[in-house]
């Protein structure tokens, strides 16, 4: 480890008297040993005699490392909380620390609060103990099941984009984020550094990041600890912050320089928001932030066995193995945990001591007991207009053309002004908002960026804007989100289809966050987490192969179904219908899939409405099987799969008027799986009635066609084929991209017949004639670059012959 430099500058007098110094060091030390004690399970809360081997429990689990760094931040916290009445959260970012925060907590009297058979007694101390990593028990990272968390820490890299999210349109909030030094080598976390380029100091309240150097992660060193002083404080002053150090291990001298660091961090947020507010300039400030240096496994045993275990990689877990070994080991953790002092913390029954018990701040300014942290506590309903006021005038089914995004846009637009006052929602797109046709929000609102604009070029920037999509990172976008909805607010995410892949471990880890927030009563509803896939995989134009990816749909499918959501509405109204309901729902995950190209409008909204509510259903106007049996099921989920199953079946019912279809439309995916699998699923009554028990079902689905077949693989109906997007396309035009695919019109209509076997003669002619129009099509956009007049002018127009 890189020779300490003290970096706290200390004033004349120290910032903490002899009684304070004394009181301060007593409640790390006794969150130190309760985080000590919970690694090992321990069965003698206070060591009132020699420990024995059955003292514990199991095999040992947890980690040690990063605790006393944590524990020595959060209770300096509470001291600055309590003295200026601060309203602060606690964003734990390095991995499996989350036993430090349960330590915090117990301690407080919130983890009592919240669990009351865990009591802040002897008999709690043990029961907290046992719960630690066991079955049945808490996990050993900061997770839902931990009081004052909003933050996962199971997988690293999210902990500062959720809490610039958690300080958004909560002015008197300071989110304190302490920043792993394993963490910090992250994709998320390194660009969330620029996260305070869209603070606004009038509006927003503050991050405090606190990134911990203790020198290790699992086997290695980390990056920044090995950097020296001068080069790590380059770096952050390049980021546009004020870094102020805290750099040693002796614990009196490091309790004077982390509360000198600390007051001055907090007078200098204090001073920033205080100097902008006063003069309504929203300009961008150099926040500070801390960087606090010590050994890893701080206060833990030195050595064991011989080998060094305080200030390196082997205290990263349990310093001491308690093993097969456990007998030669039990005198070294006596020991180790004896050197706390217990005696003095805690009364003989448990109780912590009056310095203890009295050094917390009280109620909800404990940052276990914060309101913040338990979003729903605040959440307030959105104010939305009427979505059915923003429809798209369908006469007949195919006759306009809308762009559905851009119709979605204006509903937006007036959700945003509707909740300009009341500061609770925000839309997220990593600049990408008008490329997916949302640009009517910039009728109300601006993108947030409060650096210095270019007259004349720059477009729709502003120090106050609600969109935030300046800043080019997936990863910040989605924490930022996160940590807004977990605080009680509103937004949405909008994305390229294909790179919303980029997230997929972010949804995954919010999507466990929600199913466990689920089983916890104490837990409130918080908004969703809403997602718009546009620019989807169907029609790339000038992008081509990188661009097409579905996939995130597969991922999706396979979370919780208490938790997830797919819908891929198949034009506008549907749109407007889907996001209405998506954006006032509670607890979930919607993911919604739509086009921001012009395509036909199918539905009236009144249609849509029935056709969204139910999420599945056939398309009579389509169909011409009513009052008999159907020859096939043409299905279809998506707006490009409908356009062209409906371009099939007019094909097919021209050229075979004889052959009995029924067309059935797919809004809510789900709605595929069965009833006991999926709360929105199907009975099997309710599946077949659609889809008949044996007839051919020629499935056209937006992604990859195994989704479909994984969803109905228990159905009874085995005769399904399911035509999707199979890795094929590049730079084309858009119904190439469908030709290459095999889910175009043409080939639907091959595969119809092929499934048909009593049409005879009179279906290979027509596949002939198909197969002639796709070769057709392959030397027409060759030559021209662009399609077939008859598929770019297409129309739903059957003539009352052929209806």
């Amino acid at each position: 480890m890189p020779e300490f430099k003290p970096g706290a500058r200390l004033s004349k007098k120290p910032p903490l008297n002899e009684q304070e110094l004394y009181q301060i060091d007593a409640y790390w030390r006794a969150a130190n040993y309760l985080t000590a004690c919970q690694l090992y399970l321990l069965d003698n809360p206070l060591l009132e005699r020699p420990l024995r081997k059955s003292d514990l429990k199991q095999t040992i689990v947890g980690h040690w490392g990063t605790c006393p760094g944590q524990n020595f931040i959060y209770t300096h916290l509470d001291r600055v909380i309590k003295r200026s009445d601060l309203d602060m959260i606690y964003l734990s970012g390095p991995g499996h620390g989350g036993n430090a925060m349960v330590a915090q907590d117990w301690l407080d009297g919130s983890y009592t609060e919240v669990y009351p058979n865990i009591t802040r007694d002897k008999d709690g101390m043990q029961k907290l103990f046992k719960r630690f990593s066991f079955p049945g028990g808490i996990p050993s990272h900061v997770a839902p099941e931990t009081p004052g968390s909003i933050h996962e820490g199971g997988e690293l890299g999210y902990s500062l984009a959720h809490a610039f999210g958690a300080v958004a349109d909560n002015p008197d909030l300071i989110a304190a984020c302490v920043v792993g030094d394993g963490e910090a080598e992250t994709g998320p976390l390194a660009t969330s550094w620029h996260g305070n380029k869209f603070m606004n100091p009038i509006t927003d309240g503050a991050v405090l990041p606190i990134l911990h150097l203790n020198g290790f992660k699992i086997a290695n060193p980390t990056i920044f600890s090995r950097m020296s002083h001068e080069e790590v404080e380059s770096f952050f002053r390049g980021c546009g912050w004020e870094p102020r150090f805290v750099e040693g291990d002796e614990p009196m001298l490091m309790h004077q320089q982390m509360a000198a660091a600390l007051d001055w961090a907090i007078r200098e947020i204090k001073r920033i928001q205080r100097e902008a507010r006063k003069s309504g300039q929203a300009k961008r400030p150099r926040w500070p932030m801390l960087v606090l240096r010590t050994p890893k496994g701080w206060t833990g045993p030195k050595e064991v066995d011989d080998l060094p275990v305080e200030g390196c990689w082997r205290a990263h877990q349990v310093p001491i193995s308690m093993g097969a070994d456990a007998d030669r080991h039990l005198a070294q953790l006596e020991q180790w945990l004896r050197s706390y002092k217990p005696e003095e913390l805690f009364n003989s029954d448990g109780t912590p001591v009056e310095l203890v018990a009295s050094f917390p701040p009280a109620g909800n300014r404990r940052m276990g007991a914060n309101p913040h942290a338990n979003g729903g506590l605040l959440l307030r309903d959105l104010r939305t207009p009427d979505f059915r006021d923003y429809a798209v005038d369908v006469t007949v089914p195919g006759s306009v053309e809308a762009q559905d995004m851009y119709v979605l846009g204006t509903y937006v637009r007036d959700v945003m002004k509707l909740n300009m006052d009341a500061r609770n929602f925000r839309i997220f797109a990593p600049d990408e908002t008008a490329s997916n046709r949302l640009q009517a929000v910039f009728e109300v609102t601006g993108r947030r960026f409060l650096d210095q604009q270019i007259p004349g070029i720059d477009d729709h920037l502003d120090p106050d804007g609600r969109v935030m999509d300046s800043m080019l990172s997936e990863h910040f976008c989605e924490g930022f989100l996160e940590g807004y909805l977990l605080t009680g607010r509103h937004g949405f995410f909008d994305s390229y289809e294909a790179f919303i892949r980029i997230v997929d471990s972010m949804f995954a880890q919010h999507a466990k966050w929600l199913k466990m927030c689920s089983e916890l009563p104490w837990r409130h509803d918080i908004a969703s987490l809403n997602y718009i896939l546009a620019s989807n995989v169907w029609q790339q134009d000038h992008n081509g192969f990188t661009h097409q990816d579905p996939g995130f749909l597969d991922h999706v499918a396979n979370k919780k179904a208490d938790v997830v959501r797919i819908y891929l509405p198949p034009d506008a109204n549907c749109l407007l219908s889907c996001f209405d309901h998506c954006i006032r729902s509670r607890n979930y995950v919607n993911v919604m899939v739509a086009s921001k190209h012009p395509r036909p409008q199918w539905l009236t909204m009144e249609q849509a409405v029935k056709h969204c509510t139910q999420g599945i259903g056939i398309w009579d106007w389509a169909s011409n099987d009513a009052g008999c049996e159907p020859d096939v099921v043409m299905a279809c989920c998506g707006d490009t799969p409908t356009l062209e199953t409906l371009a099939a079946v007019s094909i097919l019912r021209r050229e075979l008027p004889e052959l009995k279809i029924r067309v059935v439309n797919v809004v809510d995916l789900m709605k595929l799986q069965p009833h006991t699998e999926h709360p929105h699923g199907l009975t099997d009554e309710e599946y077949d009635g659609l889809f008949t028990k044996d007839k051919p079902i020629i499935f056209a689905y937006h992604g990859y066609p195994t989704l479909v077949h994984e969803l109905t693989y228990r159905r009874h109906n085995k005769n399904l084929h399911v035509r999707g997007y199979k890795e094929e396309g590049t730079i084309t035009t858009p119904f190439d991209m469908r030709v290459l695919n095999d889910i175009d019109r043409f080939d639907l209509v091959i595969d119809t017949v092929r499934r048909l076997p009593q049409l005879g003669n009179r279906g290979a002619y027509l596949v002939q004639k198909m197969q002639d129009k796709l070769v057709e099509h392959r030397q027409y956009i060759r030559d021209n670059g662009v399609d077939l007049p008859e598929v770019r002018e297409w129309k739903w127009d059957l003539t009352p012959e052929t209806k």
